[in-house]
């Protein structure tokens, strides 16, 4: 772990500083595929935003211990042979976790896919990672409101440069950030530079489980999908015990299935 500003350009030099409570992690994933419940990391990269304005970045390769489809190299330049040697998730999983922890969340389309597929690969090594009490900003969503494009068009809309090794993990990840900050800059009279508005903004939904699955609508969790949806999860599952049985047996997130019992669970001590 260590500062590289050497890395950043004099655009984020000269930005606004985040007003931050907490540290803020900017992170970026490679993958073997774009179904999180299924495909598994490659690459990650995290650039730490301390409280004091410094920056802490890591990146690392990853052995998915599944084979990487030709497509997915294609796009990322990161074949089978490149991550044989390299260690596992799980050999990692304690670093990364420790590198996150107190940290807010942030990322380009992090909310629909980092975020959940980082969640699912913590799940099985065992680590209980939370998102509850952290604010979750996603760069893309802030983007899409106002300019509707992709990150490369992003980076060169708003720091006015070409993106260098796009689908890199870390350049990702930095040119992100990078975004993110012109983004407070440009759309100061609209965005507060404030963490927990940014996570509002980001988020056009409070969702209680990575799969979507599931969301609070007037205080209660309910279903976001299926015949269901609409109703609240407790009452579901007191009508139609069944259905936690078939989803528990289903193709869903680990994350969700999580969630699902521990709703099951809170219905007995009540």
């Amino acid at each position: 772990m260590s500062n590289q500003p050497d890395l950043f350009t004099a655009a984020a030099a000269t930005a606004s500083k985040l007003n931050l409570k907490r540290p803020i992690a900017f992170f970026d994933l490679e993958s073997t595929g774009t179904d999180f419940v299924k495909d598994r990391i490659v690459e990650i990269s995290i650039l730490r935003v301390n409280v004091d304005g410094t920056r802490d970045i890591k990146t690392m390769k990853l052995n998915p211990t599944i084979p990487i489809p030709i497509e997915a190299s294609k796009i990322h330049g990161i074949y089978d042979e490149d991550v044989a040697t390299e260690p596992t998730f799980k050999d990692k999983a304690q670093e990364i976790y420790d590198f996150l922890d107190h940290c807010d969340l942030a990322g380009f389309n992090s909310n629909k896919f980092d975020v959940p597929m980082l969640m699912e690969e913590f799940i099985r090594v065992k680590l209980t990672f939370s998102i509850e009490n952290r604010a979750l900003i996603d760069v893309h969503r802030i983007y899409t409101h106002f300019e509707k494009r992709t990150l490369e068009a992003a980076y060169k809309f708003y720091c006015d440069k070409a993106l260098e090794n796009a689908h890199s993990a870390e350049a990702d990840t930095i040119a992100t950030y990078e975004v993110f900050l012109a983004q407070l800059d440009r759309y100061k009279d609209d965005l507060k530079n404030d963490v927990q508005f940014l996570h509002e903004f980001s988020n056009e939904e409070r969702f209680l489980d990575s799969g979507r699955r599931f969301i609070f609508t007037g205080g209660k969790a309910v279903f976001n999908f299926g015949k269901y949806k609409g109703k609240p999860v407790e009452e579901v599952l007191r009508t139609d015990p069944g259905y936690y049985s078939w989803m528990m047996q289903g193709d869903f997130a680990q994350h969700t299935k999580q969630k699902l019992t521990e709703i099951k669970e809170g219905l007995k001590r009540h």
